[in-house]
């Protein structure tokens, strides 16, 4: 008995029939003599590139034990089903029965996705509150500065205004005299 690993990509439109297929898939694979250890039901995956017209695969994985005589048998039964799209069939050392690349890179991306959208909320509504911009805080400096001009400036005017009036009334007293 040797240690295998089946990876099958399976047609996405397959989805809504899965779990059918799974259990027909595993009957073949018990009546071939081959004992399931751990399967991973990977989910939909976008692909590396178009296989015929799909962009994306439902990836399964299977650790199985078996009889190397049954191996031909399976890949025949796995390369005319319609339903796969590609199979990968390794010999293994060990069977592991621990998550895969592939869904713990599934569960990191879901990870990403969920702070991405967490921190754009955030942004947005930082973005909704009204906040003073840059340019607003110095026309509020500006406008307190000319307040404090403002005082000032009524008494150099009002002194404008006496100096003013004491050049009138000493042009007035050359003119009467």
């Amino acid at each position: 008995m040797n240690h295998y690993e089946l990876t099958l990509i399976l047609n996405p439109d397959l989805a809504s029939k899965f779990d059918p297929y799974k259990e027909h898939f595993e009957s073949v694979l018990s009546q071939l003599g081959f004992n399931i250890h751990y399967c991973e039901n990977v989910g939909i995956r976008e692909l590396a590139y178009t296989i015929g017209i799909n962009k994306k695969g439902h990836y399964l994985i299977y650790q199985l034990n078996g009889d190397p005589a049954n191996i031909n048998e399976l890949e025949t039964k796995i390369k005319y089903d319609n339903s796969v799209i590609r199979h990968l069939l390794l010999k293994t050392e060990t069977v592991t029965e621990s998550d895969s690349f592939l869904t713990q890179d599934t569960k990191e991306a879901k990870k990403r996705a969920e702070e991405r959208a967490h921190e754009a909320k955030l942004k947005a509504q930082v973005q909704q509150q009204p906040k003073q911009t840059p340019s607003e805080t110095k026309v509020d400096e500006s406008s307190s500065e000319e307040k404090k001009d403002e005082s000032p400036s009524g008494e150099e005017e009002s002194s404008t205004t006496e100096e003013t009036t004491s050049e009138k009334t000493e042009s007035e007293n050359e003119e009467q005299a």
